[in-house]
């Protein structure tokens, strides 16, 4: 396994406390940046590290900082840690275990922006969790990594926990923004974007946790070292969170572009019933369901590869599935949870999540009808390129995906289109 740059805990005894922090390069990519650095210089460096975004999207880090209105004042900085999708579980133990290098993230991510004010949002569940970072936040101002003229220099900063109320859809950048400001949790309608219209309506950069966990170390080591891991176009490493049939489930951090066949039988034993794989949800419960075959096995992790495999690599929440599974099982589940989570602002995703359940509910009760099965497809091609935000997209696509690709499971005889 490579080196470890975000579960540097597991390597490192005592990194998660405050001491320990420090004696392993803890906050001197922070110091760097404040003492030696413009803003502008932090971006540019950040831009050439080649750092994509780690919650889903995989969008240039840099290149969305520098998306902020020139000129306009306050700007705020929000690390979304909401983390909802199901299948993912690699920021919560980010957050638990290795606080301080993600929470220097985000004094870096705010100093770039030029913000004097950021917030660490948390989905309700993490109240624990939410704790124990405004603890680590408080150490933190008393040893001068927070606060009026930080490490003496005339910047100053505060960090602040808000929790929200444990709904999927706040992991939308927009619908976080509202439950911050204390509304209901919906998205916006776009543009304006964040960086022009956010928080309070001023500029404002979104960030994930495990993209800004990133950040210390490329402030530290610099730009070029970075590279030296994943591949050209998606540099870094990428934590894994590894679930379902397999029989070593958990978090693996590994360089982007590591192929499905290394995470799954190397690092995660295989399945654990010893069946074939039978399918793979590359970015949790949103994912387009990918067929185990040896093609897609050997597809390396990385944005594009996985694209062009026919699904997304998404926040990388890997989920297994063996030959005893049906995917109309699969999609009953997928479906009553975006049903359930859907916010009811937009028709097509309020209705539609309706809809698609209630057609996958007629599948089981009238033995998968050819007419059932076409009924279902429509009701999601419906729905397609017409929701207001992601998450009516997302609904979609494990739908249409299993049912293309696993037409066995969704006919009466159980064999594939001749």
């Amino acid at each position: 396994m490579a080196e470890r740059l975000l579960l540097r805990h597991r390597d490192l005894p005592g990194l998660g406390e405050l001491p320990g922090y420090q004696a392993h390069e803890g906050f001197e990519g922070l110091r760097k940046a404040v003492m030696t650095m413009t803003p502008a210089q932090v971006i540019d460096l950040v831009k050439a590290s080649g750092l994509r975004g780690r919650g889903g999207a995989g969008f240039p880090t840099g290149v969305k900082w520098s998306f902020l209105s020139p000129g306009v004042f306050p700007r705020y900085v929000v690390a979304n840690a909401d983390e909802s999708e199901p299948g993912t579980f690699k920021d919560r133990e980010l957050m638990e275990h290795n606080p301080f290098q993600f929470l220097e993230g985000v004094a870096i991510c705010a100093y770039a922006a030029q913000a004097n004010l950021a917030y660490v949002y948390c989905r309700g569940e993490f109240w624990d969790l939410a704790h124990r970072l405004e603890e680590n936040l408080a150490e933190m101002g008393r040893a001068g990594f927070l606060g009026a003229r930080l490490l003496g220099t005339d910047y100053d900063l505060d960090i602040r926990v808000h929790l929200g109320a444990g709904a999927y859809i706040c992991g939308e950048e927009t619908a976080l923004l509202e439950s911050l400001e204390g509304r209901l949790g919906q998205p916006r309608l776009r543009p304006p974007f964040p960086a022009a219209k956010g928080l309070y309506g001023k500029p404002t950069v979104v960030n994930n946790v495990e993209t800004l966990a990133n950040l210390p170390l490329i402030l530290t080591r610099g730009a070029e070292w970075y590279r030296g891991f994943g591949t050209e176009k998606s540099p870094g490493t990428k934590i894994f969170s590894l679930s379902g049939h397999v029989a070593r489930p958990g978090n693996y951090e590994l360089p982007l572009g590591t192929p499905f066949r290394e995470l799954i039988f190397t690092y995660g034993g295989g399945t654990s019933s010893g069946l074939k794989v039978k399918a793979i949800m590359p970015a949790g419960a949103s994912s387009s369901i990918l067929p185990g075959t040896d093609e897609v096995l050997d597809t390396p992790m990385d944005y594009e590869s996985v694209a062009a495999a026919g699904s997304a690599l998404g926040s990388a929440s890997v989920i297994v599935m063996d030959e005893s599974v049906d995917l109309g099982w699969v999609l009953k589940k997928t479906s009553e949870f975006f049903n359930h989570e859907s916010c009811g602002k937009c028709t097509p995703c309020r209705e539609g999540t309706y809809w698609m359940l209630h057609a996958i509910e007629r599948l089981e009760h009238n033995r998968r009808s050819v007419g059932d099965v076409a009924l279902l497809r429509s009701v999601a091609a419906g729905m397609q390129g017409k929701c207001l935000c992601a998450l009516g997209e997302f609904s979609v696509v494990p739908v249409v995906t299993g049912i293309d690709r696993f037409q066995a499971d969704f006919r009466p005889d159980g064999r594939d289109e001749p």
